[in-house]
């Protein structure tokens, strides 16, 4: 993926789902989600141990399945084994980027998500790639 396809995702991205998300300032998913935010875009935070709770002010669903609203990307704080089962859900709900965080490697999840129309971003963040490319709000 080229520096000027990740920057069009992140230019043409509203709304994201982070797949993984903590209620644990220490976790790297809840300062992602932070900075996320704090660049203006929406995220809702999914994680089943924080259904209906909130989280930065978000409120948490369970799964992709139970969104209320479309979203533009998956943004996966999961271990490898588990991005599978993320791509499949990311394709069902109709997501346009299925995004794999620094250390999620998992080529069948991104074939599988590329082959049900996702774009894929893996083995990156978009709390280093902004800033990098020089998209910081």
């Amino acid at each position: 993926m080229q520096d000027n396809d990740i920057r069009k995702i992140l230019e043409d991205v509203k709304t994201i789902a982070l797949v993984g998300a903590s209620d644990n300032p220490g976790r790297p998913s809840y300062g992602v989600m932070a900075y996320l935010l704090s660049q203006g875009y929406k995220v809702i935070p999914v994680s089943p141990k924080l259904a209906g709770q909130e989280l930065l002010g978000q409120k948490a669903v369970g799964s992709l399945a139970e969104l209320a609203e479309p979203v533009d990307m998956v943004d996966v704080f999961r271990n490898a084994e588990a991005a599978y089962g993320v791509a499949q859900e990311a394709i069902a709900i109709k997501a346009k980027v299925l995004w794999l965080q620094l250390g999620v490697i998992n080529e069948q999840a991104a074939v599988l998500a590329k082959d049900g129309g996702l774009k894929v971003v893996m083995d990156r963040c978009p709390k280093i790639e902004i800033p990098r490319l020089g998209m910081e709000k």
